[in-house]
């Protein structure tokens, strides 16, 4: 046999043996191809803006509200659903895969078909998560669409929009309190029949804010989503935005009209929460005007006590003691949680969030504060012109 011979016959058995593979889990292999092809398609074109807009207007978006209202029928969260049985079902699957391994004679190729099916359903699941969500973060985002130009802000100017918000909620929080602390206390079940048509204000001035009139779902497991750090997330795959009902009330519709903001396409944290606020302060609902202008202080009062302490500690001063009690309520509930598992949940979305183009990661919740500013900064100033000038 000459050398030609033997590289054809080399080349012939490493034919057989792929095909062998191949033949172990052809279904697994086909879809792990297909997602891998996929998601690089997607890396690699995400940085063409009109392109990522096209698709995020025209399909993404329109997939969110097709199946945010099928899956509308129900009060339940599917998806919340849909996460505990996949969880269920891998880890059965690693259970019966470990038994399999050592009962079976060739443990190579069950490894082999173990690692495949799971590398397969994790590509998957990322590849659609990449067209279903990832586009949006390359889209045009808020300020863009909307028109609104954030820019640097100063420390006056964090000082008249703490001030104004605070006010706010001190007008109303006692329309909210409840109880003999004054803490927010609401009916919990009319604050999620209200979500439906929270947006309805905003999408008359922002066309591209419209969508379905669908509640967000409240999580059953919401006492464990606060282990991890979490108040809320809106599922991709179904349309659907839950939120944590364990933590406290007083910004949960906050954080349902942030979750909403996701629904409607807005993929950035902070533009995601300054849409809260919008949203909220349109609304005729005092539970959702108190909740918002509470989330606009805290963003804006932890910036200006790092610009400006004398200032916070002289606003804090003002706060109405129902307000008082509802940031007491939210720091202590939160502290409780300030666990390993909640700090390496951080970090994994904080990550998560600048490998698709959020640098600041986890603190870009915090950058909500130069929109407030370019949005309600006249109307702040014209409140509050004679606190402002120093």
């Amino acid at each position: 046999m000459n050398a030609e011979e033997r590289k054809r016959d080399k080349v012939k058995s490493a034919g057989r043996r792929a095909g062998l593979l191949f033949g172990l889990c052809p279904a697994a292999h086909a879809l792990l191809f297909f997602s891998l092809l996929v998601t690089a398609a997607f890396f690699i074109l995400r940085s063409n803006t009109d392109l990522m807009t096209l698709l995020s207007e025209n399909y993404v978006r329109a997939y969110h509200k097709t199946f945010g209202r099928i899956f509308g029928f129900t009060e339940l969260s599917v998806a919340e659903m849909i996460v505990a049985v996949f969880i269920s079902a891998i880890s059965i699957y690693l259970i019966r895969a470990i038994v399999l391994f050592f009962l079976e004679k060739n443990k190579l190729r069950r490894l082999y078909k173990t690692v495949i099916i799971l590398a397969a359903a994790a590509a998957a699941v990322y590849a659609g998560f990449c067209l279903l969500w990832g586009v949006n973060y390359y889209a045009r985002g808020f300020p863009e669409s909307a028109g609104i130009e954030a820019k640097p802000v100063s420390a006056n100017e964090l000082e008249t929009l703490t001030r104004y918000f605070a006010g706010i909620a001190n007008e109303y929080a006692p329309l909210v309190a409840g109880g003999t602390e004054g803490r927010f206390r609401k009916n919990e079940t009319q604050i999620f029949e209200k979500s439906a048509s929270l947006y309805d204000n905003t999408a008359a001035e922002y066309r591209f804010l419209a969508g379905p009139a669908l509640r967000v779902k409240p999580m059953k497991l919401s006492y464990f989503m606060s282990y991890v750090n979490f108040t809320g997330f809106f599922f991709p795959f179904t349309g659907e935005a839950s939120v944590n009902t364990d933590s406290p009330q007083c910004l949960l519709p906050a954080t349902i009209a942030h979750e909403i903001a996701h629904q409607r396409g807005v993929a950035a944290e902070d533009e995601a929460n300054f849409t809260a606020v919008l949203s909220c302060m349109m609304s005729d609902e005092p539970e959702y005007r108190y909740s918002a202008s509470l989330l606009a202080y805290i963003h804006l009062g932890n910036a200006l006590f790092g610009a400006d302490r004398d200032a916070w500690t002289e606003i804090y001063g003002t706060l109405d003691y129902r307000v008082r009690a509802d940031l007491d309520e939210n720091r202590e509930y939160w502290a409780k949680f300030d666990t390993r598992a909640a700090k390496v949940t951080e970090a994994v979305y904080s990550e998560f969030l600048r490998n698709y183009g959020q640098e600041l990661g986890m603190k870009s919740y915090g950058a909500c504060v130069d929109l407030l500013v370019a949005y309600y900064k006249e109307e702040a100033e014209a409140q509050y012109a004679g606190a402002a000038g120093k």
